[in-house]
């Protein structure tokens, strides 16, 4: 499975991997942000925050020299 990349104005799209691309993502970490309201009749009645960071921590969890 394959993703395409925007590199950015007038530069090509550049097709990755999937699995190339979720190694990025992790490599560097990715926040995941959002909310969530549950109401009835215009009275909210649930409201959920999520905030969420997803990264690597096999590295830093390794005592020095290991790695």
């Amino acid at each position: 499975m394959t993703a395409a990349l925007e590199a950015g104005a007038g530069a090509p799209a550049q097709r990755i991997a999937l699995v190339d691309l979720l190694d990025r993502l992790l490599a560097g970490g990715v926040v995941i942000t959002g909310d969530l309201v549950i109401s009835v009749a215009d009275v909210d009645l649930v409201q959920i925050s999520l905030r969420a960071l997803i990264t690597t921590v096999r590295d830093e969890l390794l005592p020095e020299g290991e790695s």
